[in-house]
């Protein structure tokens, strides 16, 4: 389809079709807005055999629930589209222009972005093709199906010992993998100690597959640490590279955990015109938070998803980066 001519203007292009681009897009074909939702495809929870959490969903396949998103959206008129949006551009009379890869595009009066973020994991040698499957991070998405089950923390953060607490409400046999973080304050100690959740030293060379299952980890040293799932914090990448060149602001998270894009409660950016939502604007949206140990009940509730706050440092991205 070529780009749409200025009378025929949609009122909101969604670039993104993951659960926020969806409910966006739902909202506003239920207001009698003209939407189009673009799509490439690739949802973040795709590895996941099953989404967990959503009331009346619960441990329906990821694709599937976004195939029902979809399908509601098309129901009130909206138009949901596969194809992976390239370019987002600001038109001389007002409103955008959306361009594909395919060369095709759309012009818009506004635009709601919701294209995610990315995960990066540490670079060890089997991870990356476990995850989602038994190299996990949520224990609110996956750790009903790993209760009781033997679980390495990676150590990659001072967050570590925090996230082994946490893990412990799901499984009594929780270990703490040192690998390249530093060690446990002397309170994380006390609180790991109380909660009977060894550090295991050593840095983790490799993942153990066993029968298409992760068996444990090897250490640097040779050493195999049996286990039937590791807990990961990866570093969350919004994916802000299109808005780029529309100048919004990109902060970093206050843990330091990866970078969003700044917006107001609304979803409005810096960028007239431009909203974004989910976790472009929240890399901690529809996380957990971490309670506070039962073995330190005078320490305050550290949140591994903390709300949004302006005093995180900001910056602006140059075009291009």
């Amino acid at each position: 389809m070529p780009f749409m001519c200025e009378h025929s203007r949609i009122d909101v292009v969604v670039v993104g079709g993951g659960l926020a681009g969806l409910a966006g897009a739902l909202g506003l074909a239920r207001a009698r807005r003209s939407v189009l939702v673009l799509d490439a495809g690739q949802p973040r929870n795709a590895p996941a055999a099953h989404a967990h959490g959503y009331l009346t969903r619960d441990g329906m396949p990821p694709l599937e629930l976004l195939s029902i998103g979809r399908a509601e959206v098309r129901g009130y008129g909206g138009e949901v589209v596969e194809g992976t949006v390239k370019s987002l551009g600001r038109l001389p009379g007002g409103g955008f222009r959306v361009g594909l890869a395919d060369g095709n595009g759309w012009d818009a009066r506004r635009l709601l972005v919701t294209t995610g973020l990315v995960d990066e994991l540490p670079d060890i040698p089997g991870l990356r093709e476990r995850w989602g499957r038994d190299v996990v991070h949520c224990p609110y998405c996956f750790g009903w199906e790993l209760r009781d089950a033997p679980l390495g923390v990676l150590a990659t953060s001072p967050h570590a010992a925090e996230q082994a607490l946490m893990w412990r409400q799901w499984s009594p046999d929780v270990i703490l993998l040192q690998h390249t973080a530093p060690g446990p304050t002397d309170e994380q100690s006390e609180q790991l100690t109380a909660r009977g959740v060894p550090v295991v030293a050593g840095e983790v060379a490799a993942v153990e597959v066993s029968d298409d299952r992760l068996s444990g980890v090897r250490l640097r040293s040779g050493q195999v640490v049996h286990r039937r799932a590791v807990v990961v914090a990866p570093r969350f990448e919004s994916r802000h590279a299109l808005l780029d060149d529309l100048d919004v602001v990109v902060t970093e998270h206050p843990l330091g955990i990866g970078c969003q894009v700044q917006a107001d409660a609304t979803g409005r950016t810096a960028a007239p015109g431009v909203w974004v939502a989910g976790n472009l604007a929240d890399v901690t949206a529809v996380s957990c938070r971490l309670p506070r140990p039962a073995s330190s009940p005078r320490r305050r509730s550290t949140p591994i998803s903390p709300p949004r706050t302006s005093t995180a440092p900001s910056r602006r991205r140059a075009p291009g980066r």
